[in-house]
């Protein structure tokens, strides 16, 4: 695995964050490695837009792991196909 790569930092060591359900206003603890989180209070989903390096970069599979990459890409192919 590649580890001097800045753009896949947080999807390797993950990083939290708050944030607040647009629907409800209950605080949501989303990873930075998390694709999707569904809030607690209204069961609204929030997606995470993580996937910056891992849509372009030929390396990515390398870099982040072929588990991880192949979760990343399949969920982008999933979003994508319901709009």
């Amino acid at each position: 695995m590649l580890d001097h790569c800045p753009g896949a930092a947080n999807i390797r060591t993950p990083t939290i964050s708050i944030k607040k359900c647009p629907r409800c206003g209950e605080e949501v603890e989303v990873f930075s490695n998390d694709i999707k989180v569904t809030c607690e209070g209204c069961g609204f989903v929030i997606y995470n837009d993580i996937l910056s390096c891992v849509q372009w970069c030929k390396y990515a599979k390398e870099c982040v792991g072929e588990e991880i990459y192949r979760n990343l890409t399949a969920e982008r192919l999933e979003r994508h196909k319901d709009k």
